[in-house]
């Protein structure tokens, strides 16, 4: 479908009923690191634009302040969110997952909040309309006490352009809001085989790719000129339906790892002027990344990576077009 945006459904490997885990992929990515000196993420909310999620997983529901709902799941309904794809609450997992009373899992960052915006359906199916709609509502929202959204996560892609969505995510990002996306699963294997995805290969999205454990591109990751960098995206474990946890694979759950970073580095980088901020976490993302000697079409700037220390020299492998875009 032409104005559709969706995501490629990812086999469930395996279901747990109980799971006490500090997953690998947070290693991976160095986030422990920096949990102290960024406070995981406390006092920053996380945008999901997703399937909605599960709102009463033991280990997701105190991080969840609010949401709404774009799709035509319950009649349209705005106040129902819940998910019932399992997509949403993989993702939400990914970023701000917690253990409680030593059941459950770890996200990047813990202390985050989420606004849930439903814009897919239980089919996975939504409209450009949808999360156009989403991200005008992310920009307005405020929380109780106050609280903006700070990052957008979109782990969903269409295959065409859309201006009215667009121009949504170039007002979010002039606000100072970090717009994160999927790079999409359509990839194969050919670095130099472009396959694009939008939102995420446009110029003000980090656009995100898949890694497997031994580091290398995953098969099925779409290349392009505006990958931006690469977290861990195969067989990874998190939250789930009733309560649940399973393991899924795809871009979808690699660009949740980068949001979640974003949500620590907002709390290690300046914020004075919120039309910066954006700058500063790009900044900090590609001086820290890890070079990967693969395409910079399969993995951009890198694999994200998170550290306190403080690199002052920029990496040699970047799309100059996406940098110039960045550092203008």
């Amino acid at each position: 479908m032409k104005n559709s945006i969706h995501f490629k459904a990812s086999e469930v490997v395996s279901v747990l009923d109980t799971l006490t885990l500090t997953p690998g992929n947070l290693d991976v990515i160095k986030a422990r690191d920096v949990w102290e000196i960024s406070k995981q993420g406390e006092g920053n909310v996380v945008a999901v634009l997703d399937t909605g999620v599960d709102t009463d997983h033991q280990s997701l529901s105190r991080n969840i302040m609010d949401g709404y709902n774009f799709s035509d799941d319950d009649k349209g309904d705005p106040n129902i969110f819940e998910d019932y794809a399992g997509h949403g609450t993989h993702v939400a997992g990914i970023i701000a997952a917690y253990q409680d009373k030593g059941r459950g899992i770890y996200g990047v960052a813990p202390k985050c909040k989420l606004l849930i915006l439903k814009v897919m359906n239980r089919n996975g199916v939504g409209s450009y309309k949808s999360i156009t709609e989403a991200i005008n509502y992310a920009m307005d929202w405020t929380g109780p006490k106050g609280e903006k959204v700070n990052v957008i996560n979109m782990s969903l892609g269409g295959p065409t352009p859309n201006e009215e969505m667009h121009s949504a995510i170039k007002k979010a990002r002039r606000k100072g809001i970090t717009v994160v996306a999927a790079a999409g699963n359509e990839g194969d294997g050919n670095p130099n085989s472009f396959e694009r995805s939008y939102p995420g290969y446009y110029q003000e999205v980090i656009q995100v790719g898949s890694v497997n454990k031994e580091l290398q591109p995953s098969f099925f990751s779409n290349n392009n000129v505006n990958i931006d960098f690469v977290a861990p995206g195969e067989n990874v474990y998190s939250t789930h339906l009733d309560n649940k946890f399973v393991k899924l694979t795809g871009t979808s759950m690699a660009a949740p790892y980068v949001a979640g970073s974003v949500a620590l580095i907002l709390n290690m980088i300046e914020r004075e002027k919120p039309s910066m901020i954006p700058y500063f976490v790009y900044h900090y993302l590609l001086t820290h990344a890890r070079k990967l000697n693969y395409s910079i079409h399969s993995v951009g700037n890198g694999l994200v990576q998170l550290t306190s220390a403080n690199k002052l020299t920029f990496m040699t492998s970047y799309s100059p077009e996406k940098f110039a875009y960045f550092f203008k």
